[in-house]
């Protein structure tokens, strides 16, 4: 081969190489190797976000588009560069890069980079570069730092709602908390983790204040991860209700987007409710507790003590628990009154009329009832309730708009009722006319 040809080859097998390469010299994009990352990177005082790539991952091509109008719209705010992780293993090697695309986000703390578990968009790299600014800036002001790259844990999108884990508070925000957890154990790395990291970003912000949502670094902190069985990523795990003051915890098995997470919590928050407490009407501010402070109120009016003794009464009590139980998630209010002792609040939704036992549901806001009308029995109020929670049923208007004022009686004893004592009548001291004679006629 002529020195020309051997040139030319040399030259086109240059320009293949360099066409590899997903991002070119006119990108805002920088390109890393190993002889430039120190100097460009490491020993920097800005903010960097760096994507490890392969020139033949699909996903990494999808990316670029993006990733080139990030780096414009950041310019002179953050860095943004770019490492051909196929070419340089070794740099890839370093940061424990074991999929394509990863996004590292060095901020700070330049040799602890923090994964980037944001959207995949031009918009959520933005966010993710600014609010890695505002956490350094935050940091070097003696301000609090929250979590880099787009979130703490696994968590993306609106991540600050995922509470990041580790091994030495592990024990004291989960295990002896009062609140439920769902836990996700996840490795940077894992690309299942990367994708699960938005949906879980946002149950978390929509079961607040219901299910904690956290996130532990399954390969940062291991002693948590070996201690619950983690033998892949994600794996979450619950915990909950008397298994969570022992520590163990019970696997999660839904799906894995935002609305299957939500859900599954919610049910299993619904399932560690405590079963309403059935209160006897015995003052307005009974009433007033489970009436204004629920959605509906569930009222009961059982007869006297003298018409269904204690095991009569026990037994309607009895039901209205076990039913309490079996609607707890509406988190209704229950109450039971005994026949005539609030008077003026069986008028107001028209008792009078039924006999006892009856049973009415109240929706005070909108000043409605509805009543029993089938049996009072389990299932007849079963029945009666469920249908309320679908929303059948017909409804009637609260005499006065409102409920009255309840009255204060005496709470019941536990005890069966007893007839007053009749008074013995002492006729000695009493005098009485004498009788005429009888005359015969």
């Amino acid at each position: 081969m002529s020195r020309i040809h051997t040139w030319f080859a040399l030259l086109l097998f240059g320009l293949i190489a360099a066409s590899d390469g997903l991002y070119s010299a006119r990108d805002d994009v920088i390109e890393l190797t190993p002889s430039n990352f120190n100097r460009e990177v490491i020993d920097s005082d800005s903010v960097w976000i760096v994507e490890f790539y392969a020139p033949w991952c699909g996903h990494c091509k999808n990316l670029v588009p993006e990733y080139k109008k990030a780096a414009t719209a950041l310019k002179g705010v953050v860095k943004m560069g770019a490492v051909d992780a196929d070419q340089h293993q070794s740099l890839g090697g370093q940061y424990g890069v074991r999929g394509f695309p990863t996004i590292k986000v060095f901020g700070l703390n330049k040799k602890k980079p923090e994964d980037y578990q944001g959207a995949r968009s031009s918009q959520g790299l933005v966010d993710g570069g600014l609010k890695a600014v505002r956490d350094m800036v935050n940091a070097r002001s003696g301000g609090k730092s929250g979590g880099g790259g787009g979130g703490s844990g696994g968590g993306g999108g609106d991540a600050k709602d995922v509470i990041e884990l580790t091994d030495s508070n592990f024990d004291k925000m989960v295990i002896e908390s009062d609140d439920i957890w769902l836990v996700e154990f996840f490795a940077p790395w894992c690309g299942h983790c990367k994708n699960l990291a938005p949906h879980w970003a946002e149950a978390a912000s929509r079961l607040k204040g219901k299910v904690k949502l956290g996130a532990l670094d399954a390969t940062a902190h291991s002693g948590k991860a070996s201690e619950y069985g983690v033998k892949g990523y994600p794996t979450i795990k619950f915990f909950g209700g008397g298994s969570k003051s022992r520590g163990s915890a019970e696997e999660y098995d839904g799906g894995r987007t935002a609305d299957d997470i939500v859900r599954w919590a919610e049910e299993k928050a619904v399932a560690l409710l405590p079963a309403p407490e059935i209160k006897q009407v015995t003052s307005n501010a009974v009433l007033k507790e489970a009436c204004e402070d629920h959605g509906l109120c569930v009222i009961a009016f059982l007869p006297h003590i003298l018409d269904c003794q204690s095991a009569c009464r026990d037994a309607h009590l009895a039901d209205l628990a076990r039913l309490g139980e079996r609607f707890k998630q509406k988190q209704w209010g229950w109450l039971w009154s005994e026949a005539a002792a609030q008077s003026a609040l069986e008028t107001s939704v028209d008792i009078g009329g039924f006999g006892y036992p009856a049973m009415v549901v109240v929706n005070k806001k909108k000043g409605s009832f509805a009543t029993l009308r089938g049996p009072f029995t389990f299932d007849g109020i079963n029945d009666f309730l469920r249908d309320l929670s679908y929303g059948r049923g017909s409804t009637s208007t609260i005499r006065g708009a409102s409920l009255p004022t309840a009255d204060e009686v005496p709470a019941w004893d536990g005890k069966d009722g007893e007839l007053p004592e009749e008074e013995d009548i002492d006729l000695s001291d009493v005098e009485l006319d004498e009788l005429p004679p009888k005359t015969e006629l």
